[in-house]
């Protein structure tokens, strides 16, 4: 759900707010609230754009017979309704409006002179009016602009960079990447006393022993003396540099290369852990087998899972770090590419100097050190063995203690350091991914491939039973999402799915034909098309339930028992703050232009191919009611 707020209406809007966000609602083919918003907005704000998108909305998706008598009676005394003022672009297309309202009757030769009017007509207002009279009007001048809402959803149905862009409207605003705080070094007050006070102890043990040396007269010694600080220095730190990669490499292969562990059904490290599984199968090295290639990656995908179940928990959902697993899991398939993908091991790798040192520095530290203490014992037995003892003892406490609290925090700095270089490179991911998503479409570009898309599908219909669009009486839509679509919407704006299922009925002297399709909406091609073909006299009912949930449901019902069942609203509406119950789901079905559908087909339930002969007496009185306009 993106938090776009073109459809947020509030009471404290002004009538030009108000008809702003009439004509967003009239473009995402919601004509419903569109009518309300621009009636309210025609109190206080009247121009002739006004006028223009007004009487669109009137008669946008439905027929003469769906309005209301106020309503009728409000087209039929628009010239007392509006005041036009000045010359342009919406003046002339209110006129033409008015003419093809009133072209019932005409003859084709004055029928001719509108359309040539209509299409010298300039864009948006020529475009806007061959899409929205589409099924008020009826009569020869049906087919004239049906050829032209047909030529113009050919040309429209894959511009504006469709297949590149429509994928990007079901994809939500990437949540920014959080960096994983390391944990912070276990070095408890205890293990810093036994480091102090053996390290306290041992130089005082030390100083007493050159003391002892000095005390002595044996000087030959003190080389030997410098020679053993000299060499545990040297020793004791290079041994700690080799320590810490050791200890850091082994670190890594549990984290990588562990025992197996299990996130639990439903949870969100399980819904992790299938999207990651998922882009790690689909991003793959080159010539690397797709087995091979997850059966490697087994441990790195399960540290992953863990560090974002750990760092993310349950406050975002996955769709929305969805960005973040795909760039981690091509940043492992390039990197495998590269032959870096196990590189650490090469990195704390200890130098064989390294190695060396620490060796001879301990060797020395030994060796001198054992010398002093021969020497030091033959002059000073008691003192001598009191401070050797004391020596090894700290030495080797304070060791212990030291080597802990160094490998802590180096472990700590460079798991620091690890996650700061992960962070920056996740935000170049976010920021690259932000640059690709920037032409993301709009709400009124979804509805208007979809408006391209049926108009492509009906124009099949008609082709197939070799039909004219002014030889149908009427033609109505079922639009309902594809079992198990994703799906994405706007703030109070309507479901758009990857995936509809389109039911096309075609009411015709003879009866009812009825297409119905699949609609991949993201590549705007049609598959699994079924045919029926029934009488006037064989629906026994149509209706539309609705479930404690929400969901509704349409139901088309013939004499023989067959059923026609189709979902059309799902029960989840996922509502966001400040939306109300019920209402996704009542603009979702006015977009899908339910309402018409329900009116042609309740009809034709009600009376039978009766509803065709009443119908058109009723298109009659009511062509004779809008001409008579003075």
């Amino acid at each position: 759900m993106h938090n776009v707020n073109v459809y947020e209406t509030t009471p404290q809007d002004s009538p030009e707010t108000k008809f702003r966000k009439g004509v967003f609602f009239l473009r995402g083919r919601m004509p419903g609230p569109a009518r309300q918003l621009i009636s309210e907005a025609m109190v206080g704000y009247a121009t002739n754009e006004v006028y223009f998108y007004w009487l669109l909305a009137m008669v946008s998706g439905r027929t003469r017979h769906e309005l209301s008598r106020d309503e009728t009676a409000q087209l039929r005394d628009r010239h007392a309704i509006m005041r036009l003022a000045g010359e342009d672009p919406w003046r002339d297309g209110v006129h033409i409006i008015g003419r093809l309202l009133e072209s019932a009757g005409k003859t084709e030769e004055d029928i001719r002179v509108v359309v040539k009017d209509l299409d010298a007509l300039r864009e948006p207002q020529r475009g806007l009016i061959v899409e929205h009279l589409e099924l008020y009007l009826d009569g020869p001048i049906e087919d004239h602009l049906w050829h032209r809402a047909l030529t113009k959803a050919k040309s429209d149905q894959m511009a504006e960079g469709r297949k590149d862009r429509i994928w990007k409207f079901f994809h939500p605003a990437p949540a920014e990447p959080l960096p994983r705080a390391p944990e912070p070094p276990d070095t408890p007050l205890g293990i810093w006393a036994q480091a102090m006070t053996a390290t306290a102890v041992l130089i005082m043990a030390a100083v007493h022993l050159g003391y002892l040396i000095v005390q002595s007269g044996r000087f030959l010694l003190m080389p030997a003396y410098v020679l053993g600080i000299a060499g545990a220095y040297v020793g004791v730190r290079n041994a700690v540099d080799w320590r810490s990669r050791v200890v850091r490499r082994r670190a890594k292969d549990r984290e990588y290369l562990g025992p197996k562990t299990k996130a639990g059904s439903g949870s969100f490290a399980k819904r992790v852990e299938n999207r990651i599984n998922y882009y790690f199968a689909r991003y793959l090295p080159l010539s690397v087998d797709r087995d091979n290639w997850l059966a490697e990656t087994e441990g790195i995908r399960r540290s992953l899972r863990d560090e974002v179940a750990a760092v993310y928990g349950t406050r975002v959902g996955v769709e929305k770090i969805a960005w973040l697993l795909r760039h981690r899991a091509g940043d492992a398939s390039t990197r495998r590419g590269k032959g870096t993908l196990w590189s650490y091991r090469a990195e704390l790798a200890t130098p064989g100097r390294t190695k060396a040192l620490a060796i001879l520095g301990l060797l020395t530290l030994a060796s001198g050190g054992g010398w002093v203490a021969v020497g030091t014992v033959q002059v000073e037995p008691l003192p001598a063995i009191g401070t050797t003892l004391l020596l090894l003892i700290s030495g080797w406490i304070g060791a212990r203690a030291w080597l802990h609290i160094v490998l802590e925090r180096r472990r700590y700095a460079a798991d620091q350091a690890e996650s700061d270089w992960i962070w920056e490179t996740d935000m170049d991911a976010l920021a690259r991914w932000r640059a690709k998503m920037a032409d993301k479409p709009r709400d009124e570009e979804m509805a208007t491939w979809l408006d391209c898309d049926r108009r492509v599908l009906l124009e099949e219909a008609l082709r197939h039973y070799r039909l004219t669009m002014s030889g149908v009486i009427a033609h109505a839509f079922i639009e309902a999402p594809a079992r198990s679509s994703e799906r994405a919407r706007l703030r109070r704006g309507p479901w758009r799915y990857k995936k509809y299922q389109l039911l096309v009925f075609l009411i015709t002297q003879e009866g009812v034909r009825q297409l119905t399709v699949t609609l991949d909406f993201l590549k705007g091609t049609f598959h699994d098309r079924q045919r029926l073909n029934y009488r006037f006299e064989a629906v026994a009912s149509v209706r539309v339930s609705q479930s404690d949930n929400g969901e509704r449901t349409f139901q088309l019902t013939l004499v023989n028992g067959d059923e026609i069942s189709v979902e059309v609203s799902s029960g989840f509406e996922e509502l966001q703050q400040g939306e109300s119950p019920g209402a996704v789901s009542e603009v979702s079905l006015d977009a899908a232009g339910l309402p018409h559908t329900l009116h042609v087909l309740e009809g034709i339930a009600a009376e039978g191919k009766g509803w065709v002969e009443q119908r058109e007496l009723r298109t009659g009185k009511l062509s004779a009611a809008l001409n008579d306009t003075d």
